[in-house]
């Protein structure tokens, strides 16, 4: 138990660390790198030029915590898990496509058909959404989720510090409803995801309103690739690990998704009524009509701070609710999801876009 929890701490501060170090690496030496001020003037809200490269230090975390594993754990081939495989595949995919995007700014069929790739590379090595019972219909859901994740953190990646905040709590979700679902372990999931949670804390360092750096579609699509793995793996899939009903999985993922779900939920409906596409940036976000309600941008980041916070609970007490068998209340959970959701969209017209 101590030694499981040793390796555990040893790979979050590692991750923590290596993420910093990479952080004010590319602070030092990239500064001329990942800016595109097509970005900074129509997605970002800050209209200061900075590096958009931090979220890189999340694969480095994540490649290196592969190999830290294979080296402790050396009996044990990571590489003969085919989930892990595919895991390893896919995000490496999510990182070029994204690295390429903030060098090259790539077409937007482009990012789609990595975005499905990689959906596809998940049903392929054995990761995918088991709702229906149906394969065919599973791995379409699956798919759908993969491409969905990685555009809304994507979308979402437009004020210091939202994106990473939104996805810590989401992967703490994941993280502990793992381990009240199959018990504490120090195995290469509990261990990748401690790592990355490091990344994530090391990037915050410096992402956190007045932002040094941002996250950049390296970093947006490697995490939202990553948070989309384990969501199937951990959230969507409780129920079947449980042996209980479907829906309760679904509200529970719902939940956990809270932030990044009611944001995406709004931007959609607003820009689909003004007859524009989901998929074009701007500043119509719920992060920017909490400034335009007359929100700091510290505050706009306190309030998706404590949303995350208690989604995560939230997420939490539902997964135990599960597996003691109490399904029927977790219904009334959904209510949460929909004050969030209403407040934030109720804002978004009580307080229109304006020119920063």
């Amino acid at each position: 138990m101590i030694d499981k929890l040793l390796q555990i701490i040893g790979f979050g501060f590692g991750g923590i660390i290596l993420s910093m170090v990479s952080n004010v690496l590319l602070l030092n030496f990239s500064k001329s790198l990942g800016i595109r001020n097509k970005n900074d003037v129509v997605v970002r809200w800050s209209n200061e030029s900075k590096p958009s490269l931090g979220g890189v230090s999340f694969y480095v975390v994540f490649v290196f915590s592969a190999i830290a594993y294979s080296i402790i754990f050396y009996d044990e081939v990571i590489f003969h898990n085919k989930q892990y495989v595919g895991l390893f595949i896919s995000g490496a995919l999510a990182f070029l496509m994204g690295l390429a995007d903030d060098a090259y700014n790539t077409k937007p069929l482009m990012k789609l058909a990595i975005q499905i790739l990689c959906g596809l590379i998940f049903v392929w090595t054995g990761t995918f959404i088991d709702i229906f019972h149906v394969f065919y219909i599973d791995a379409a859901l699956t798919v759908l989720w993969v491409i969905i994740i990685m555009n809304s953190l994507n979308m979402l990646d437009n004020m210091d510090g939202i994106t990473g905040t939104t996805v810590l709590f989401i992967l703490l979700a994941c993280l502990f409803g793992g381990w009240f679902v199959f018990d504490f372990n120090a195995n290469i999931w509990t261990l990748t995801l401690v790592a990355v949670i490091g990344a994530v804390l090391g990037f915050l360092r410096y992402n956190i309103h007045p932002s040094k750096l941002f996250m950049g579609d390296a970093g947006s699509q490697f995490i939202g690739l990553f948070v989309a793995f384990f969501g199937v793996k951990y959230l969507w899939n409780v129920s079947s690990s449980t042996e209980t009903n479907a829906w309760a999985s679904v509200i529970v993922t719902l939940v956990a998704f809270t932030p990044a779900a009611a944001d995406t939920l709004t931007v959609v409906i607003n820009r689909l009524k003004r007859g524009q596409s989901p998929m074009v940036g701007g500043k119509d976000h719920t992060t920017h009509h909490l400034v335009y309600a007359g929100f700091k941008d510290i505050q706009v980041w306190y309030v998706f701070l404590v949303i995350g916070l208690v989604s995560f609970l939230l997420s939490l007490l539902m997964i135990y609710m599960i597996q003691l068998n109490i399904i029927l209340p977790i219904i009334f959970f959904l209510l949460y999801f929909i004050l969030i959701f209403v407040y934030l969209y109720r804002n978004t017209i009580k307080f229109p876009q304006k020119n920063k």
